[in-house]
């Protein structure tokens, strides 16, 4: 197998999917968010976008904290540390593929 077929067959699963991508790309250049900024900028309905959080979450790449603003519920999300580096690898990998 050759370097850009091997590099393709390397990708994250994880994090290739469509949905799980512009999540952890729009994550990768924030501290964190909460979970309505994400149902606005990914344009998924709110069942799509839990169930690739919830994928992430079990994966170790994201943390998800439920907070209250007052009264009102909050859910903060943030990549962790392994987030961020399979992020980068995936980036790594995705170039190497494509040269």
């Amino acid at each position: 197998m050759n370097g850009q077929l091997r590099a393709i067959a390397e990708l994250d699963r994880v994090i290739h999917e469509p949905g799980r991508l512009m999540i952890v790309a729009l994550l990768s250049g924030l501290e964190e968010c909460d979970y309505r900024y994400l149902v606005h900028e990914t344009e998924m309905n709110k069942g799509t976008l839990s169930s690739h959080l919830t994928r992430l979450e079990e994966a170790g790449y994201l943390q998800m904290e439920k907070t209250f603003r007052g009264k009102v519920p909050r859910t903060l999300l943030r990549l962790t540390a392994s987030g961020r580096q399979a992020f980068e690898d995936y980036r790594a990998k995705l170039k190497e593929s494509l040269r």
